[in-house]
């Protein structure tokens, strides 16, 4: 059977003050503000991403921040954790950059041999940093963390779950993923194999239900191709009757969303169109850029959007 199914493609989560959020994933982890555009479905509201220096999938953390939002609760049926990965000696780096942020910290942890830190961005999503020498994909070259610390993309997402079997059954029967490693209520499933493309599904029978709003995540992404292999997802999913949309234009992929049986929000989002639609390499996220069936209402779309502006000397 062919391989639809190449891995994370991209992580969307609400969030509050859009300044905030650019100073916490631009300045203190040194992300590159890829993209900022609008929510499509509410064009008020920015839509903000985050990625390594080519914008590439499996990198891409996006935000939907909601001045004013009512902050939500994490729990069973989300995506309850991000974890990027940095290279194997970098945890005491990070670990004194924080603390120079006041940003509250766990102690290094191990999980499946490799050390890793939790904290939480302002809004109280949760996130962490797993060090590892897997991972071959280079780091923001001109950021300001140095490269030998700096984030490579992703290394993991983590659902929590009633249980692993529908959700990992889900996983392995309809998005392309094996199960290659578990340990105590934590089962570990891959599309790929390679760091960034690592779904966890943790059982937790006896956490609340999540609850949507600022700090949590609205949905994950799943990588394929191109139109051919999205609509082959589709039609798919719809012939086993999932609730699954038809192909929305997101102008920088082509997705299709459905619910997981525990609840999550899935997409699958193709990879063959990127960031670099609308504006070069060299100048991803300088600009607002809009989807052309806004562009005659950028006056109004402008004015109603808070500026926001990264002050890289604040973060050094």
């Amino acid at each position: 059977m062919e391989q639809l199914i190449k891995g994370l493609h991209h992580v969307t989560a609400f969030a509050d003050d859009p300044q905030k959020n650019l100073d916490f994933y631009a300045g203190i982890l040194g992300l590159r503000l890829v993209k900022k555009t609008i929510n499509f479905d509410a064009p008020e509201v920015y839509h903000l991403y985050y990625g390594d220096e080519d914008g590439k999938p499996g990198t891409i953390l996006t935000f939907f921040p909601y001045k004013g939002i009512q902050r939500g609760r994490q729990g069973k049926g989300q995506l309850t954790t991000t974890s990027f990965s940095i290279p194997a000696n970098s945890l005491g780096y990070w670990t004194e950059r924080l603390k120079k942020f006041g940003i509250t910290h766990t102690a290094p942890q191990e999980r499946f041999d490799e050390g890793f830190i939790y904290f939480e961005d302002q809004d109280g999503l949760g996130i962490e940093l797993v060090a590892n020498d897997r991972d071959t994909r280079p780091g923001f070259t001109y950021g300001q963390i140095p490269l030998e610390h700096a984030v490579k993309g992703f290394h993991s997402v983590t659902l929590s779950e009633d249980g692993y079997e529908k959700t990992g059954g889900f996983l392995t029967t309809y998005l392309n993923h094996k199960s290659i490693a578990e340990s105590g209520n934590r089962f570990r499933y891959s599309a790929s194999g390679k760091v960034g493309d690592i779904v966890d599904v943790v059982c937790e029978p006896e956490r609340l239900r999540g609850l949507g709003g600022s700090g949590t995540v609205h949905h994950v992404a799943f990588a394929t191709e191109n139109d051919a292999t999205i609509q082959q997802v589709q039609e798919n999913l719809a012939r086993k009757g999932m609730n699954v949309t038809t192909v929305l234009d997101r102008q920088y992929f082509h997705s299709i969303y459905f619910r997981e049986p525990g609840g999550v929000l899935f997409e699958v989002a193709t990879s063959d169109i990127g960031f670099t639609y609308d504006e070069p390499l060299d100048q991803l996220g300088t600009d607002l850029k809009l989807p052309p069936w806004e562009e005659r209402n950028r006056s109004r779309i402008e004015s109603g959007l808070e500026p926001i502006e990264l002050n890289w000397k604040k973060f050094v």
